[in-house]
């Protein structure tokens, strides 16, 4: 690897990263100011399979040396630089003269962060080069650069697009998971009868949406490259990347299912609450029934004119509530036997 300055802590990886490829599966660290447009290691020919040695430039976009060397050194236009450094990006796939502006992204994994605020990498890709400038820190770079210091480095740019693009794919697969454990709580807590969080449910759907705001796009860009006319992309470079472009299809429909999963949910919560009030104003009409005529009955009986019955008994009292109790005993039974109650 060459080291530029310390490298970040999170994923060990320094700001400036170059690597010369010989197009067989090894690699060897480059310096970065030897690196121009006309160096004999972008033009060698490697015999065998139409592989040549490529170099990959990965920069840290805040590096004071980023933009000095694109400006001057890389041999890219306007057009391409302004799209490796800019601020907002969508992944995407642009064919630009003989090679192809990718932009791809991955779960953000930095601690506190939240996953869903998904992290860019904008790579520039012809028949000799990969430059890529990043913004913040991936572990799926981390996790390539790994994989070319254990002696298995990409045999060409197309493969080493691929490479990335699964890496970033099985990144984000543990973090679907994740959503879908979320939702299987939900589901144990309806059946328990338990209360749900409506807010944490409606939390997990924001996440799904925001992260498929931007794998629904990468999947297109991804596929984009594996039939674009590059010369430079062979058949085994187009089969991994649409690989790749499978593998974020079926997060792309894991994100589906979770939103799905959690829409019906929803449903699912406002039916039970619908039919636990329904239980309720049942359970209140039967009540008012009861009492209805009792209220009624003892209203007569509270009015201040001549003739109420027995008033002057001392036992008309005690009758008259046992009265009472008789009959709420007996319309509570007719109740309970029509199964209002």
């Amino acid at each position: 690897m060459a080291l530029s300055d310390s490298p970040d802590t999170a994923t060990g990886l320094p700001p400036v990263l170059c690597f010369a490829m010989d197009g067989k599966g090894a690699a060897e660290a480059a310096s970065l100011d030897a690196l121009t447009p006309s160096d004999d290691v972008l033009k060698t020919e490697s015999k065998g399979k139409g592989r040549r040695p490529f170099v990959w430039v990965h920069l840290q976009r805040e590096d004071p040396r980023t933009q000095p060397w694109l400006e001057s050194e890389s041999g890219l236009d306007s057009f391409l630089q302004s799209a490796l450094l800019a601020d907002d990006t969508r992944p995407r796939c642009t064919v630009h003269g003989e090679g192809a502006i990718i932009i791809l992204r991955g779960v953000n994994l930095m601690e506190g962060a939240e996953p869903e605020d998904m992290v860019s990498v904008r790579l520039w890709v012809d028949r000799s080069r990969v430059i890529g400038v990043w913004v913040r820190p991936l572990h799926a770079v981390g996790d390539l650069v790994g994989a070319i210091e254990r002696g298995i480095a990409p045999v060409s740019p197309g493969e080493l697009v691929a490479k990335l693009a699964q890496r970033l794919a099985d990144r984000m697969e543990p973090h679907v998971g994740e959503l879908h454990d979320e939702l299987d709580d939900f589901e144990d807590a309806l059946l328990e009868e338990e209360a749900v969080q409506r807010g944490a449910l409606a939390k997990v759907r924001r996440r799904a949406i925001r992260l498929r705001r931007y794998i629904g796009p990468q999947r297109d860009a991804l596929t984009t490259l594996s039939i674009e006319d590059l010369s430079w992309l062979i058949d085994r470079d187009r089969s991994r990347v649409r690989e790749a472009a499978d593998k974020t299809t079926r997060v792309l429909e894991e994100l589906e299912a979770v939103r799905e999963r959690a829409a019906l949910i929803q449903d699912q919560i406002v039916e039970a609450r619908g039919a636990k009030m329904d239980r309720y104003m049942v359970l209140l009409s039967a009540l008012a029934a009861i009492f209805l005529p009792l209220t009624l009955f003892t209203g007569l009986l509270g009015i201040n004119v001549e003739g109420i019955p027995f008033a002057e008994e001392e036992w008309a009292f005690a009758a008259v509530t046992g009265l009472i109790i008789v009959a709420a005993v007996i319309l509570t039974y007719v109740f309970r036997k029509m199964k209002l109650l």
